[in-house]
């Protein structure tokens, strides 16, 4: 419930990202739009092959901005839920990789969520998951964190401000700050 519940607040971001945004900077120094959108599809596609206890390449996206791909996000995205959703999907150890097959759900949770909010922050959209969420992925960051920072999955963790919302912890504990915006031209 929770990846569709995060996908459905997604699936309105990358709708709106307009063309020539496609090459701004975002609060990952590494990709642009145009590649986080990239990094984003693949990353919806190869869920749904976790959720299988299938394996998944996610070192090379191809360009998926091609033809209807606001859709298409969309569609994968519901796919995506779809597929965490069946019995199973749950239960098990990930393999290869050794993670509990929860806690590969709730990384997809993670990668959906966050990089929703870096592109709503590079095109000057809102985003923000449900509460229910920000706990389960707090929760996830507080056991994985540390070990995510060392696989390179994440930035040094960032300090918050007082009074910060969860979301702002989620993000800042990988290595985002929750104030990023994008530089005026």
């Amino acid at each position: 419930e929770l990846i569709d519940a995060t996908a459905r607040t997604a699936a309105p971001v990358v709708r709106a990202v307009p063309d020539d945004r496609l090459g701004d900077p975002t609060p990952c120094p590494e990709y642009t739009v145009r590649d986080l959108l990239n990094h984003l599809i693949h990353t919806v596609i190869g869920g749904q092959a976790l959720a299988a206890k299938q394996s998944a390449d996610f070192s090379h996206p191809p360009d998926y901005l091609v033809g209807d791909w606001r859709s298409r996000f969309a569609d994968e995205c519901l796919r995506l839920a779809r597929a965490w959703a069946a019995p199973d999907a749950e239960e098990g150890v990930y393999p290869g990789l050794g993670f509990p097959a929860r806690t590969m759900g709730v990384m997809e949770l993670l990668e959906l969520a966050v990089h929703a909010w870096d592109l709503a922050r590079a095109t000057g959209q809102d985003f923000a998951p449900d509460a229910t969420t920000v706990r389960e992925l707090g929760t996830l960051l507080e056991e994985f964190a540390p070990k995510g920072r060392e696989m390179g999955m994440f930035g040094e963790a960032v300090a918050v401000l007082k009074g910060a919302s969860g979301f702002d912890a989620v993000l800042a504990a990988t290595g985002r700050n929750p104030q990023w915006r994008p530089v005026p031209a």
